[in-house]
């Protein structure tokens, strides 16, 4: 080593000491590598090592020595919020000044803006979706481009659509390396990738004049402190009571996650009555509480956090524990899940708890894939058209895609130079854009592999974190000697009788609130529709027996709906849980109104007159087909084009007395558009009260 590189790694270790708060730590040599290369080299480096490495240690002591050699302030790019906050409050223990802009602190912008250009903040830590706001992108981000002195970003697997969490404001990233003035080093670091996803992001980092001069730093990815096993129960009761016997049996403070943000209700609520001290977590909780929440888990003052994959913790949670209630859809997302647990402790255990439902939720999650070619097209088209800027929510009544996908689909166009982003919303450019259908079609297959390959480890006899490390294609991947296969790690299987007794009579208890719509959707102007603004005509509150999802009577909805269900009567056992949730709702009734179906017309028929003979009140009449031609879910993807298509499809025919209360009775609700404008006629003919009353809802 020089003299020159012996000088600058005592002074990183004198860093790394004074940032973990001990004197006796030092610096791994792939941990040096990575520094040497960033603040001696100032070459660009990617670090795909496991989760506690130590990742944060080689940015913020880099960091620091770049400062003392007069750079400008570090820019990290990372997705999550909680890390953030986490990373600063480390910066801040070494003496760094680290401040954050993302969707939480809109109100510390400015000044955060002018701390940066007085030189005041040595770290700036900015979520990707700034990268393209129009006001950040076109003002802040070329200033700070030019004035940096490393660029770092987090989770960089996120780049690459090969991977499993892939972003599209990610790929604004690439952009911004372009722009970089020659000498500004870059770190790029994820836990989770494997060797295509790390040849695609060390590609994408790569100076356009110096292809492949990426320094790729690939570890180890044993997690040393991990004891993995899985428990396989047949019911959703058997799994809660698991979780109500066996919580406490963990060791410290811990996660659980679930796949759906109502399971993390539905499971908190249950273990809380089971005297457990957990908190339900998920995108969205509001921010304040999500921030005390994670302050709660890492100072271990809960047990357990009940939280989907929104919750992602930093460096400085020792947690003891991780249980998955439901399969993540691939093996790469679950070690990231699992890596949560075992930083800064010897043992932790971790424990899946798989469900057959599982997969329906990974097929409504693979259904939000890149658009049909089409849909883009026509989006293309409209934008070109107007030759102005249209917000998402103006392009909604266009183009027949829910506003998150339409979004994402124009980040996508926006990286590829066919939209721009600006203030007002999108515009095109008039560039030439290609469909890349043999791509997403490869995304596609390589997404069912994951699933897969997921469904294998659930099975699997081998060593189960050899069998995830190999997925990552860790070629150091052996047997952990800690696992339920290999190690001799014994998990408990037994239920108690009062524990699922308790979780069944918890699941059995029907009854979700229906909440009425309040807002007409922007601009149905476009589509000829009068409408705006708040609705003045609304449903009240109403309810459904369950949510598809739910864990409870979701099973026996999700198979009566099932495709290859024929249609029929009511199964006696809904019959019964639309009896309990009416004696608990007790809504006062003086005449039903029945949303006429076409694909289960005995069904709806069949629950409109056993709630007549129940209530002991007429059916009105019905919400009925009069353009057929409609099909029953068109427009569903956003709201203002389901608004025209469920006005052209229904109309009322219904003598209602005024002054009624009615009772909307429907087979399921999904946008919520369906009962809404039936709602609103109803009242139009006199009711005096709407309560909209569903076997199912969708979300």
């Amino acid at each position: 080593m020089s003299p020159i590189a012996t000088d600058v790694r005592a002074s990183a270790e004198a860093h790394l000491r004074a940032l973990v708060g001990r004197d006796d730590a030092v610096l791994r040599e792939d941990q040096w590598s990575a520094i040497e290369a960033l603040a001696v080299h100032r070459r660009r480096a990617l670090v795909v090592q496991k989760t506690g490495w130590g990742k944060s240690a080689v940015y913020f002591v880099a960091t620091l020595l770049l400062r003392e050699q007069g750079a400008g302030p570090t820019v990290i790019v990372s997705p999550l919020l909680a890390l953030m906050r986490n990373q600063i409050a480390a910066a801040e223990r070494a003496g760094i000044r680290a401040v954050t802009i993302n969707s939480t602190n809109m109100e510390e912008w400015e000044p955060i803006q002018e701390a940066i250009r007085a030189g005041e903040v040595d770290v700036l830590l900015v979520s990707p979706e700034r990268l393209n706001n129009p006001g950040f992108r076109d003002e802040v981000l070329p200033r700070l481009a030019a004035t940096c002195g490393l660029l770092v970003v987090d989770e960089a697997h996120c780049i690459s659509d090969w991977g499993y969490d892939f972003r599209p404001d990610y790929r604004r990233i690439r952009t911004m390396l372009g722009d970089l003035p020659e000498g500004i080093p870059v770190l790029a670091t994820t836990a989770t990738a494997n060797a295509r996803v790390t040849a695609d992001v060390a590609e994408q980092m790569a100076p356009s004049d110096l292809e492949g001069d990426v320094l790729v730093l690939r570890g180890s990815l044993d997690r040393e402190s991990l004891r993995l096993g899985v428990v396989r129960l047949t019911t959703p009761e058997q799994r809660l009571a698991w979780l109500a016997d066996h919580l406490a049996e963990q060791p410290g403070s811990g996660i659980v996650y679930c796949l759906t943000v109502a399971a993390t209700q539905e499971v908190a609520d249950y273990l809380r009555s089971r005297g457990h001290d957990v908190a339900a977590y998920s995108g969205q909780t509001e921010t304040t509480e999500r921030h005390a929440l994670e302050q709660d888990l890492a100072n271990g003052r809960v047990k357990a956090l009940v939280a989907t994959s929104a919750l992602g913790m930093g460096f400085d949670a020792t947690l003891g524990f991780v249980v998955n209630l439901g399969a993540p859809s691939s093996p790469v997302s679950y070690y990231q899940q699992v890596g949560r647990a075992g930083r800064g402790t010897p043992d932790a255990t971790v424990v899946l708890l798989p469900a057959v439902e599982d997969r329906d939720i990974w097929a409504y999650f693979a259904s939000l894939a890149f658009p049909r070619e089409e849909q883009v097209r026509r989006t293309l088209e409209v934008l070109a058209e107007e030759g102005r800027p249209l917000s998402t929510a103006a392009l909604e009544t266009y183009v027949d895609l829910n506003r998150n996908r339409l979004e994402t689909m124009l980040k996508v166009l926006d990286v590829d130079g066919a939209v721009r982003r600006v203030r007002g919303g999108w515009e095109a450019t008039g560039q030439p854009w290609v469909y890349d259908e043999e791509r997403y079609r490869r995304v596609k297959e390589a997404r069912e592999r994951e699933q897969q390959a997921m469904l294998a480890y659930l099975t699997t006899t081998e060593c189960r974190m050899r069998y995830l490390r190999e997925q990552l294609d860790d070629p150091e991947a052996v047997d952990c000697g800690r696992c339920d296969n290999c190690g001799g790690f014994t998990l408990a299987t037994e239920v108690s009788t009062a524990a699922v007794e308790e979780a069944e009579a918890r699941l059995a208890r029907p009854g979700v609130v229906v909440e009425p719509r309040k807002m007409w959707p922007t601009a149905l102007g476009n589509l000829g529709i009068d409408l705006k603004g708040k609705i003045a005509e609304a449903a009240l509150e109403g309810r459904a027996v369950a949510r598809l999802t739910d864990l409870g009577y979701g099973n026996a909805l999700r198979e009566l709906f099932a495709a290859a269900t024929p249609d029929g009567p009511v199964p006696v056992p809904l019959v019964k849980a639309v009896i309990e949730v009416l004696g608990d709702w007790r809504p006062p009734v003086d005449g039903i109104v029945v949303v006429e179906s076409a694909t289960r017309p005995t069904l709806t028929a069949d629950l409109a007159d056993g709630l007549s003979r129940y209530l002991r009140v007429p059916v009105l009449g019905h919400w009925a087909i009069v353009d057929p031609d409609v099909l029953p879910e068109q427009g569903a993807a956003n709201s203002a084009q389901r608004v025209a298509a469920v006005g052209r499809r229904f109309s009322l025919h219904a003598d209602v007395p005024a002054g009624a209360r009615v009772l909307l009775v429907d087979d399921r609700v999904g946008t919520g558009w369906t009962l809404t404008l039936a709602a609103r006629a109803v009242l139009a003919a006199g009711a005096a009260e709407v309560r909209p009353l569903v076997l199912a809802t969708t979300s």
